[in-house]
């Protein structure tokens, strides 16, 4: 029993995060694997990863070859080819959210839309490219790890591979493992900070301008910015977070964190969070009807006065 209970104890102590690996920016804008977005009026240029994977043979073996060397380091790997296969992401205005009295919207871009549907803790973003050699081509890599829920740079690791004959997937899977252990080792310490200190995401409230009351009407005497600070600070890990901007229709709560996991072990994101306090806000004394609306797993917005 005592050994059950140890080999538990290290497991837990061991287990990675998962991550989901793509290609950078910058790589999909060098081969032109982009497409424009309206991002509420204005247009911007995100990268095309359905094409990508469809178009460049070079990529999905790549991208396994580096997945195999993270998932044989106890890494949990999501793929992310066959989630954007499944996901249309060049139709992000179907994803939008809309009031249904003054049609304010609030849109998220594909990599949102993918990392919600995906729920990763960390993205990895890959860009890589060849030099010739007289020995043979060399292969640079650079590897940057985002926190999926807050896109913080949280790990980094550049490399070179030694002249080569292999083919580019097998000389980058060598020139990444012959770097990796300090890209392995931000990871862990990141990761271990999530785990005693919770998950970070940012949380916004705010009011419909037909609302008859807002964050100053008092409820027992409280005004209601101070009765959703203190839900936020019973239901955060160690009372953590941050009102960093408030007015009597606006609060933003940064630095907000929240536990991994909720009470019945799923994994707890922005949305989930901001939906505990709208069931709070909806019971006496408030009786407040609201509606949340998400950008990616990081980010949530509860807007009171209506659906």
């Amino acid at each position: 029993m005592l050994l059950g209970v140890t080999l538990a104890a290290f497991a837990d102590e061991v287990k990675k995060p998962t991550v989901m690996i793509l290609p950078s920016d910058n790589w999909c804008t060098q081969r032109y694997f982009t497409q424009k977005f309206d991002n509420q009026g204005t247009t911007v240029s995100v990268p095309d990863y359905q094409r990508a994977f469809v178009e460049d043979i070079e990529l999905p073996q790549v991208i396994s070859k580096i997945g195999s060397v993270l998932t044989s380091m106890g890494y949990s790997l999501k793929d992310a080819e066959q989630e954007i296969k499944s996901l249309n992401v060049k139709q992000v205005e179907d994803n939008a959210l809309t009031s249904k009295t003054s049609g304010a919207m609030i849109a998220e871009t594909p990599l949102e839309v993918l990392k919600r549907r995906m729920k990763s803790d960390i993205v990895i973003q890959l860009w890589w490219n060849i030099t010739k050699d007289p020995a043979g081509k060399i292969v640079s890599f650079t590897l940057e790890a985002f926190d999926a829920y807050t896109n913080k740079r949280i790990a980094t690791s550049t490399g070179n591979s030694k002249p080569t004959s292999a083919a580019i997937p097998v000389a980058l899977e060598t020139a990444v493992k012959e770097n990796v252990k300090e890209f392995d080792k931000q990871l862990d310490k990141w990761y271990a900070d999530q785990k005693k200190n919770g998950r970070e995401i940012a949380l916004t409230v705010r009011c419909w301008d037909n609302w008859e009351n807002d964050l100053e009407t008092e409820y027992d005497g409280e005004e209601l910015t101070d009765c959703i600070q203190q839900w936020i600070r019973g239901n955060t890990v160690n009372a953590s977070f941050n009102l960093s901007d408030g007015t009597e229709s606006f609060a933003q709560f940064e630095q907000v964190r929240i536990p991994l996991k909720d009470d019945k072990g799923r994994a707890m994101d922005a949305r989930a969070f901001a939906t505990a306090l709208r069931k709070h806000l909806a019971k006496a004394p408030y009786n407040i009807t609201s509606k949340v609306v998400i950008r990616g797993l990081g980010e949530a917005i509860l807007i009171l006065g209506e659906k």
